[in-house]
């Protein structure tokens, strides 16, 4: 599989809700803090970052298939507001892959490798700031594994999180894209 199997459309909080409320909840998802949430629920929630000016999500798909949830957003303005200093093109990176029983070798790092490169697809993203729970070390090695430096751990309301940066050019480095 070629990044090219792979596209990226704005989630619809009404029309996508059903879909991503069963990876939302699922056991593997246990970090996104959904566990116990109701399909309105999610819906409730999806609607509310459609409705903010500086979070947006995504559903990507894989050959036709809808196999991932991305959402972006400003991390001077939500997320990490106070938490650490914010520079001109920072932008705050989520994602997570669809719950499946046959997972594919590589597939997750595809769909992080994708997302980055979607990210830095526009101009203005200098770098990529994500804040995943400090337990959560699957994600640590996948960001590390596309250009993200540990920085420090921080504390958030719902979590203590490893902030963690990737420039455009560690991104580039780390995969192998040509500057």
């Amino acid at each position: 599989m070629t990044v090219h199997d792979i596209s990226i459309r704005p989630l619809d909080p009404l029309k996508d809700a059903e879909l991503i409320h069963p990876w939302v909840t699922d056991p593997k998802a246990a970090f996104w803090m959904m566990q116990g949430f109701k399909l309105q629920d999610v819906e409730r929630e999806y609607m509310a970052i459609a409705a903010n000016p500086h979070h947006d999500a995504f559903i990507g798909s894989v050959d036709g298939e809808p196999a991932f949830l991305m959402e972006r957003y400003d991390p001077a303005k939500v997320e990490l507001v106070g938490l650490y200093e914010a520079q001109p093109g920072d932008v705050g990176m989520h994602f997570l892959v669809a719950p499946t029983d046959t997972p594919v070798h590589g597939f997750t790092r595809r769909v992080i490798t994708a997302v980055m490169a979607e990210l830095f697809a526009d101009p203005a993203t200098a770098r990529v700031v994500v804040e995943p729970d400090v337990r959560n070390t699957a994600v640590h090695a996948l960001n590390e594994a596309v250009g993200f430096v540990p920085d420090r751990e921080i504390q958030k309301p719902e979590k203590k999180a490893l902030l963690s940066f990737c420039t455009r050019a560690q991104f580039e480095a780390a995969v192998g894209v040509a500057a």
